[in-house]
């Protein structure tokens, strides 16, 4: 951690932003495994909240891969600090009273938890919501957009999460979308809902 460094806040308290912009700030964080739909669910619920008139953003594997996190690579280690980094972006979004929503992997139980913690920890608090994106390692395997599944059962990719490396799925989700089950227009229905039930965006 860096030294001799001193915070200095700002002269705005997070409830005068928020009654100003007249918007809570949260993050939804989508996790699942490759091609379960993470990405697709994010782009179409940012859109849905965009033309609600609120403020919302997507952080994805494009818009933070090939610019803030392009020095990191696929190992253990460069995702733990890709995770952890997204974490501390995503809660900067949230705390400019916009809904940040993210979707990666975020494979480890650990490193989820350590986003939640620093929304949890903040003063005052920053909402959380873990969306698991869900579907069965045969469909996203079929699905397989990019050919990656392929690829990492050929071993021409390796620590593929699902198939060389782990994928911890959350226990206990504030959101459960199998998206087996439910289409793309059901997934964003469910996360609005939600969203509306517990206040963060009005109904």
């Amino acid at each position: 951690m860096a030294t001799n460094i001193t915070f200095h806040p700002g002269s705005v308290t997070q409830d005068e932003r928020n009654q100003l912009l007249n918007q809570k700030g949260a993050t939804i964080w989508l996790t699942g495994l490759s091609a379960s739909g993470k990405s697709t669910i994010a782009t179409a619920l940012e859109q849905h909240l965009l033309h609600k008139k609120l403020h919302a953003y997507r952080l994805d594997g494009d818009n933070i891969r090939f610019g803030l996190n392009k020095d990191l690579g696929f190992d253990q280690a460069s995702r733990v600090e890709n995770i952890r980094r997204i974490g501390e972006v995503s809660l900067l979004f949230s705390l400019s009273s916009t809904i940040a929503i993210t979707a990666f992997i975020s494979p480890y139980v650990s490193d989820r938890e350590l986003a939640r913690t620093l929304h949890e920890n903040h003063s005052p608090a920053i909402p959380f919501i873990e969306v698991y994106v869900d579907a069965p390692l045969s469909v996203v395997e079929q699905r397989d957009p990019k050919g990656l599944y392929k690829k990492a059962r050929a071993g021409e990719i390796k620590d593929f999460t699902g198939i060389s490396a782990p994928y911890e799925a959350p226990a206990k989700p504030e959101i459960h979308i199998r998206t087996d089950q439910v289409d793309v227009a059901g997934a964003v229905e469910i996360i609005v809902k939600y969203l509306e039930e517990k206040g963060l965006i009005p109904a």
